[in-house]
Order: C-alpha cells, then sequence, then structure tokens
C-alpha cells in the first residue's frame, strides 16, 4: 500500500485574512465578507463565528447583530484574493516539487522523502506563508487526500497542534475519529450525512469501518471511495499537472434588475468578453456557447428562465465571435417587446463547452477573417494589461452598466492597481 504523506495546507479564513493583511486594525475585530451584490456571508472571522453568523446566512438576517457588535462587512474583491493567492501557492511550491492547487486557499503537498523531518517542514512552510505573505495556515497530514483534509480540520480546531496535525500515527488517528461527526468528511454533504445517521454511523470511526457494500449502496462508489481513503488506500492521486479544462463560464447576477433587451445584452457582452479572455489565457477556444438568464425564484415577480445554445464555427476564442454569438442568443431567448415585458431578469451568464487547444482548432476557409478577429482581440487584451481592466470595451457593453454586481463595500485592489496602493504617512 503506497503510504507517502499528503499534506493539505490551508488559509485560514482567507477573505478575511487578505483584508487584515493590509488594514492591521481589523484583527481580532467581527469582520465578515459577503458574496456578489452583497447577500450572504461568504468568509467570516473567528470573532463572527462566534457571535453566530452562519457560513451563507443572508446579511439581512445578521442586521442586528452587526449593529450591536460592530460587525465590519466587506464585499467580496475577487481581485485582491486572486492575487494573494497566488502569492500563497507560489511560496508553497518551494517545499515540495509535487503540489496541486485545490482551490483559492488551499493546496496538496507531497511530502516524500522528508521522513523525522516531516513535520518541521510542515510547520516552516507555514510559517514561511504567514512571513513571506501574511496570511495565516494550518497544515493536516495524512497517508490520502481525504485523511490530510481531516487532519487540516483538527489542526484548525486544536490549538494543541500548533496549526501543524498529522494523522499518520494510528493511535492518534483513532482517537480523533472515534470523537468527531462524520458530517466534517471531506466529500460527506447533509443528504449523505442524513442516510448515514439512519444506518446508524454518525462518527468518523464507524465511517472508516462502514462495510464497502453498504457504502456504495448508501452512497454509490463516491462513498465507497471515501471509506478506501480513511482506512489509508489512496484512490485520489494529487495532480500537479493541471488538466485541461473541458468548459468554462462567466456567470453574474445583476446589481439592478434587467427589464430590457438593451441591458441584458450589455450584461451579456461583459460576460463574452470576460470568457474570450480566460479562453485566450488558456490558450483554447471553443466549439459551443450557452446562454442563459433567469429571474429571481425567491421572490413573487413573474419567474422566467431562458437558455439558448449557439455553435462557433469555426472554434474561437475571438471577443468579438464570442459577444456576437451572445447577443443572437439573447436576441432568441428574450420574450416580448425588447423595451420591456415584466419580466425582470437578475442573472445572465455564458458557458462555453467543447473546449480544444488553439493549435488543433480547424481552421475556415476564410482564415484571413478568423486572423484578423484573433489580431483584434489580442490588441485588445494588450491594451487592457497596460493601462488597466475595461480600458477599451465593445460598445455593445454600454457605458452605464446598470447591471454591474453591486459591491459597495469593496476593499481597494492593493495589489493589481496602482491607483489603489496603500499610503504610508509620516508624521
Amino acid at each position: 500500500m503506497d503510504t507517502r504523506p499528503i499534506a493539505l495546507i490551508d488559509c485560514n479564513n482567507f477573505y478575511v485574512s487578505c483584508e487584515r493583511l493590509f488594514d492591521p486594525r481589523l484583527r481580532g475585530k467581527p469582520i465578515v465578507v459577503l458574496s456578489n451584490n452583497d447577500g450572504c456571508a461568504v468568509s467570516r472571522s473567528d470573532e463572527a463565528k462566534a457571535l453566530g453568523v452562519k457560513m451563507g446566512e443572508p446579511a439581512h438576517f445578521f442586521r442586528q447583530k452587526t449593529k450591536e457588535h460592530g460587525i465590519r462587512l466587506f464585499s467580496s474583491n475577487y481581485t485582491l484574493y486572486g492575487d494573494i493567492s497566488r502569492r500563497v501557492a507560489s511560496t508553497i511550491a518551494d517545499f515540495s516539487p509535487i503540489t496541486e492547487i485545490y482551490s483559492v486557499d488551499e493546496t496538496f503537498v507531497d511530502l516524500s522523502g522528508f521522513g523525522r523531518k516531516m513535520l518541521d517542514h510542515a510547520a516552516e512552510m507555514r510559517a514561511t506563508v504567514r512571513q513571506a505573505v501574511g496570511i495565516p495556515t494550518c497544515v493536516g497530514i495524512g497517508s490520502t487526500k481525504t485523511l490530510a483534509k481531516f487532519a487540516n480540520f483538527i489542526a484548525k480546531r486544536n490549538p494543541m497542534f500548533g496549526g501543524v496535525c498529522s494523522l499518520l500515527d494510528p493511535t492518534l488517528r483513532d482517537i480523533c475519529m472515534q470523537k468527531i461527526d462524520v458530517s466534517e468528511v471531506w466529500g460527506v454533504g447533509r443528504q449523505t450525512t442524513m442516510k448515514l445517521h439512519e444506518v446508524g454511523i454518525r462518527t468518523v470511526a464507524q465511517l472508516r469501518d462502514m462495510p464497502m457494500p453498504l457504502a456504495r449502496k448508501v452512497g454509490t462508489v463516491v462513498l465507497e471511495r471515501t471509506v478506501a481513503e480513511l482506512q489509508g488506500f489512496p484512490c485520489i492521486d494529487i495532480q500537479d499537472v493541471e488538466p485541461q479544462r473541458k468548459g468554462m463560464a462567466v456567470t453574474r447576477s445583476a446589481g439592478t434588475p434587467m427589464t430590457s433587451l438593451p441591458v441584458l445584452q450589455q450584461a451579456l457582452s461583459s460576460h463574452a468578453t470576460r470568457a474570450a479572455e480566460k479562453l485566450r489565457r488558456h490558450g483554447l477556444v471553443a466549439s459551443h456557447m450557452t446562454v442563459f438568464f433567469h429571474t429571481n425564484t425567491f421572490n413573487n415577480t413573474p419567474r422566467d428562465s431562458v437558455s439558448r445554445t449557439a455553435k462557433l464555427s469555426p472554434p474561437s476564442n475571438s471577443t468579438f465571435a464570442l459577444v456576437q454569438a451572445a447577443l443572437r442568443c439573447a436576441e432568441k431567448g428574450w420574450k416580448g417587446d425588447p423595451s420591456g415585458n415584466g419580466y425582470a431578469y437578475t442573472k445572465a451568464g455564458v458557458m462555453l463547452d467543447d473546449l480544444v487547444a488553439e493549435g488543433l482548432a480547424p481552421v475556415d476557409l476564410f482564415a484571413h477573417e478568423q486572423e484578423r478577429s484573433s489580431k483584434l482581440s489580442v490588441a485588445l487584451d494588450a491594451v487592457n494589461d497596460r493601462w488597466g481592466k475595461k480600458s477599451i470595451v465593445l460598445a455593445s457593453e454600454g457605458f452605464k452598466q446598470s447591471f454591474a454586481t453591486k459591491a459597495d463595500m469593496r476593499s481597494p485592489r492593493y495589489t493589481t492597481r496602482a491607483t489603489d496602493l496603500p499610503i504610508a504617512r509620516s508624521y
């Protein structure tokens, strides 16, 4: 059995930690970072958690707590978080030749070959990230990815481990598994937890000892794989080479409901432009585009949901080609008078499928037109990279952009915009 040690290093309350990075006055204060349109809590400081703010809870639910306890609210600043995430991942890469960026705040690290120095190496990795980037982390170590995630959960909640917990010791592993609820295992969601409770499985230890046929019956092969990983049998390898994307999406909730076709088309133009930029960055082209838009499903206004698909022939990553396809889909899917028909669409997006490497895509008979469009798109990227995002946009995006996501409490983009650089003053 392959027992190579795997570590999971996870940033603590990542979005909150990014906000505190440039404003030390926020340390020790209750902080909540909100989702798009300042809707729900997506990251909470330990102080906010202690006040009872739940993950995913709508902001208006804890409005009274915000007033009473002085909770600081922030709009999501994804530009800042993405840049800090890249810096964290770059720092971690110096500690092992094999790493996998699992999410914006989590990275798996292969610790094979460190032997007795493994814990010291993990502690040094954690300390270096804190010193070089300023983000606090915790490290969990196990013989499988699932055990590493479980160890990380323990490291975060028990200060006796000093931020680094290794479950390679079978005695410690068994003690922890007997005390922790099965719902804390990676991949075990709410519905699976309920099914497990129905058959008398409540702790991680009971899940580990669960018969494989029963595991497959309760949670298909996915739960069966989880049981095997808890037993120390690796089923999920570290992917140190990022697999090629098969699909891509850009979706946004509108800051103001979209009640006319022109406004909807402006939003979709913006989303298609962003999707084209992402394709070019990854060296890919798309063969199919799906455009969707729908109303709010949680109120009593007229409800509607629209989805239209277009074939991109030849496959393309051109901003102009993708925007034109999105506009056609919007026009075909719009119901009623172009100036408004009573529907208030609150979310729209574009999804790209059948992605292939740009060099492997078939070319059109009129390749000179395709080449011209590609050169214009590259020039568009160059100008926006040089002078800032959205310095040049297609006219179809409009100028007022009432559809833009609301972010009234967003902090500056300290690391990616010169105008947002923090200013140090000496008195």
